[in-house]
């Protein structure tokens, strides 16, 4: 999610910094050097100890920790967990400098915004940081990211605790793997670079994306690199796709207009896919479903002949206005 990175703060803002809301409350921000030290080390000892209940797959232990809300809606990050364990088994976590948040009300804020700190009248400096969650009930929160080395690859584990009584339960979790077929961030942006050169504008904007997700902790977390990340992507993205919740229109060698959704890179294992999600009236009927979806990567294809040596394969997926859909993932090197 990222949502109004836009957003600035006008005047030199200096430690705390609180934001006052129609309704006259308040979202206060502490940084780890400015909360005090019983807490600082309350939350980072409780984001290591969930870490080490993650690393070992025990969901059941996370779950007895974990917040009411999250506790009874668990099944998607017990999944999570599963996936990743083989993966987190044995590794190394570091935390970094966590943060406490503070949200002030009876009812939950439809957008919560943390500014931590030290802006400047240009908003975002090195020293900055905005959080940026919606629906957020009103309490005391920590946010604690960790890096974690395992014998595969880098990933961040990042912690949304709560606290309860003098207890920091578990609220959320973001397990984000911070390499893609042993690249990093910054190899993507630097591919996108390079193709940018070669005037491949769209293979440039979609690595530019996918270096902008391998550098994202949390989606809900805006630094000043992020913020230029963001910045410089939507100054590459081609005029001709998808954004903004308007479709882009692709032409298929049956003459037949499609309604293009989404166009954006795809992780799929040790691979980078290439996404397409359009309009369909219905996928009920299984083999006129891969049929389109056929076509439509084949039209895709031909329109950006580009993408053929940037990316191991398409998947394309029909969507329903119901929002059901219908997906197929073929190689590149099979599309012709």
């Amino acid at each position: 999610m990222k949502s109004d990175h836009n957003f600035r703060l006008m005047g030199l803002v200096f430690g705390t910094i609180l934001l006052a809301s129609a309704s006259g409350l308040a979202q206060t921000c502490l940084t780890s050097d400015e909360m005090d030290a019983a807490s600082r080390t309350a939350i980072q000892s409780a984001a290591t100890r969930y870490f080490d209940m993650v690393s070992k797959g025990d969901s059941a232990s996370l779950k007895q920790n974990a917040i009411p809300a999250l506790a009874n809606n668990f099944a998607g990050m017990e999944g999570t967990i599963k996936e990743n364990q083989a993966n987190l088994a044995g590794a190394h976590a570091t935390p970094r400098p966590p943060f406490e948040l503070k949200a002030e009300g009876t009812a939950p804020l439809p957008r919560a915004e943390f500014l931590c700190g030290v802006f400047g009248a240009a908003g975002q400096t090195a020293n900055s940081t905005e959080f940026v969650i919606p629906n957020l009930p009103p309490g005391t929160y920590g946010v604690s990211i960790l890096d974690v080395t395992t014998q595969k690859s880098p990933y961040t584990v990042s912690f949304v605790l709560q606290q309860i009584g003098t207890d920091w339960k578990l609220g959320g979790l973001f397990l984000r793997p911070a390499q893609l077929s042993g690249h990093d961030s910054k190899w993507y942006l630097d591919r996108a670079n390079t193709y940018k050169s070669k005037g491949q504008v769209h293979n440039a904007w979609l690595y530019y994306l996918e270096g902008r997700e391998l550098a994202l902790s949390v989606p809900f977390m805006e630094t000043q690199a992020i913020d230029k990340l963001y910045e410089e992507e939507s100054s590459m993205k081609p005029a001709d796709v998808p954004a903004g919740g308007n479709t882009a229109d692709l032409v298929a060698s049956d003459g037949k207009t499609y309604k293009l959704i989404t166009f954006s890179p795809l992780p799929v294992g040790e691979n980078l896919e290439l996404l397409v999600r359009y309009q369909t009236a219905s996928v009920a009927d299984s083999g006129q479903a891969f049929q389109e979806n056929m076509a439509v990567m084949k039209a895709l294809v031909q329109k950006y002949p580009e993408v053929r040596d940037a990316f191991d394969g398409v998947v394309a997926r029909g969507v329903e206005s119901s929002g059901r859909d219908y997906g197929t993932m073929m190689p590149m090197k099979d599309i012709k």
